[in-house]
């Protein structure tokens, strides 16, 4: 009784905090089956579909499942590669402005992706930095097909780039 107790109204901080992720990811997982059946174009569609969400007053929170669900179908669709639960967290975790400590080979770039895509329904644009010019030109590259399949343009700055084409990458 007492451990019930406990757990209902003594969560830390950082347990409140996933279960709040964890009611988003379930919703993310519960759109994946409708989303799957999407045809591409209806696929590239729903980003002009997010975008006017948005411009009409919905807020980024609201359009995350959805927008997650799209992403991950279209990773799927271009890279044969399908976020994880834990990486649909990781997410939401980037989302929020939080840190998202992940090991080498646990699928940050991929991560990544969903954030920068529901970040960028804003029309506002999405800047992902990177250690150096060798990973910002293979994540654009690699990345960039979601991105691209979900009807969002792609860039990379370089160390030396000439100043127009910063300006266009920009």
């Amino acid at each position: 009784m007492y451990s019930f107790i406990k757990e209902k109204f003594f969560l830390s901080h950082n347990q409140k905090i996933l279960n709040t992720y964890n009611k988003l990811l379930s919703k993310v997982n519960e759109l994946e089956t409708n989303t799957k059946k999407l045809t591409d174009g209806e696929l590239i569609q729903k980003t002009d579909l997010f975008k006017k969400r948005y411009l009409d007053g919905e807020s980024l929170d609201n359009l995350l499942p959805e927008a997650f669900s799209a992403v991950r179908e279209a990773a799927v669709r271009t890279l044969g590669q399908r976020h994880y639960d834990v990486q649909i967290i990781g997410g939401i975790t980037l989302h929020n402005g939080k840190i998202a400590e992940m090991k080498t080979g646990e699928g940050k770039t991929l991560v990544s992706t969903l954030a920068a895509y529901l970040n960028a329904l804003s029309c506002k644009g999405v800047h992902i930095v990177t250690v150096n010019d060798y990973l910002a030109k293979r994540d654009s590259q690699w990345m960039g097909k979601i991105y691209m399949h979900l009807g969002l343009s792609v860039g990379y700055i370089y160390s030396g780039m000439p100043e127009t084409e910063r300006k266009i990458a920009y």
